[in-house]
């Protein structure tokens, strides 16, 4: 993976690799590419607080150096409160104002009533350091339930990944298809395990449920070829549809216990289940029990003995000091690249 891509921790590659890591709070860290909007002259929190002074750069692309990209200036465009770690705009900023945004401040909005919902012309990123940093994810062990991939991926030779979900799975609105989530994990892989070929092929189905999953089996997943690893992700799409008649967490379950199934009896394949994020808070069309589909997932990996990864709980965590808009490239249910870099230290802190 290319550093640049990512937030950089000192104590990353320790708490992703090593063994008997804990979670630490209080230490130096490094973040890069993190996203904001900024409404007005109103703060916009950073993740962390007690932000070492003098350390923070703001610019309007998420890699550093990119052709176009505007570096924004301290007190010209925006002030900064280094110990509470948040932002604002001047009166005379450059920084795109979010209060323009068409769906600012609305409660229960409708996106299907406005031309387009999207935060990407709207967002911010932000480069710093702290000295209050800590992990994004919760370590967990699922070791027993990924000997076939940790033997492959040690063996090395070709190692393929699947994945296969919703749109977010599919990569929806990150940047481009390097800054994916599942591109991300792969060449952390690579990282991991040089000798390994790694190779990543997306057969998600946007816009569906679980439900499309199970019957559409044949159609996109019986295709691919030869995976070593599929990675299923779905979820959001089944909590969002709940106040139209979509699904209930355990009939989500119980798709995705099918699914791990077909997954095994046809590809042969290891599995990871993951969770999905919520939804923004003021969406008309979402349940808003995005933790009861998240329980339902683990369920689900529970019962059939396969790996879970909890995106829900990492999301949650950087949800604590941001706010939801400042994370979803299309302001409702998709992440921005920061959000895809999000899902990926759910995975990197899973053990194997």
């Amino acid at each position: 993976m290319h550093t640049r891509m990512l937030l950089a921790f000192p104590f990353l590659c320790a708490l992703a690799c090593g063994p008997d890591i804990r979670a630490v709070s209080g230490r130096p860290t490094e973040v890069q590419g993190e996203s904001l909007v900024l409404a007005k002259t109103e703060p916009g929190r950073l993740c962390f607080d007690r932000v070492v002074p003098g350390s923070l750069a703001l610019r309007s692309t998420y890699e550093a150096g990119k052709p176009g990209s505007v570096v924004y200036r301290k007190g010209q465009d925006y002030t900064v409160d280094y110990e509470k770690g948040t932002v604002a705009r001047t009166p005379e900023s450059r920084i795109p104002d979010y209060a323009t945004h068409c769906l600012y401040g609305q409660k229960d909005f409708d996106h299907t009533k406005v031309p387009s919902p999207s935060n990407h012309p709207w967002f911010v990123w932000a480069d710093y350091r702290t000295a209050n940093g800590r992990p994004w994810a919760v370590q967990n062990d699922q070791r027993r339930y990924l000997k076939a991939m940790r033997r492959k991926l040690e063996t090395g030779g070709r190692f393929k990944i699947v994945s296969y979900g919703d749109s977010i799975t599919a990569g929806g609105e990150a940047s481009e298809e390097a800054l994916r989530f599942p591109q991300r994990y792969g060449r952390y892989l690579k990282e991991k395990f040089p000798q390994a070929e790694i190779e990543v092929q997306d057969v998600s189905i946007p816009g569906y449920a679980s439900r499309q999953g199970v019957d559409w089996f044949d159609r996109y997943v019986e295709p691919a070829d030869q995976p070593d690893l599929v990675l299923v992700g779905f979820g959001m799409n089944d909590h969002n549809l709940v106040s139209v008649g979509g699904t209930e967490p355990d009939q989500l379950r119980a798709n995705l216990v099918a699914l791990v199934r077909l997954i095994r009896e046809r590809k042969g394949a290891d599995v990871i289940l993951f969770s999905a994020f919520p939804p923004h808070e003021d969406w008309r069309y979402g349940s808003h029990r995005m933790a009861k589909f998240a329980a339902a997932t683990q369920r689900a990996a529970k019962e059939v003995r396969c790996a879970y990864v909890d995106v829900y709980g990492t999301w949650t965590i950087a949800l604590k000091r941001k706010d939801q808009s400042s994370l979803l490239g299309n302001n409702i249910n998709h992440p921005n690249d920061f959000g895809h870099w999000l899902y990926e230290q759910a995975f990197e802190a899973m053990r194997f």
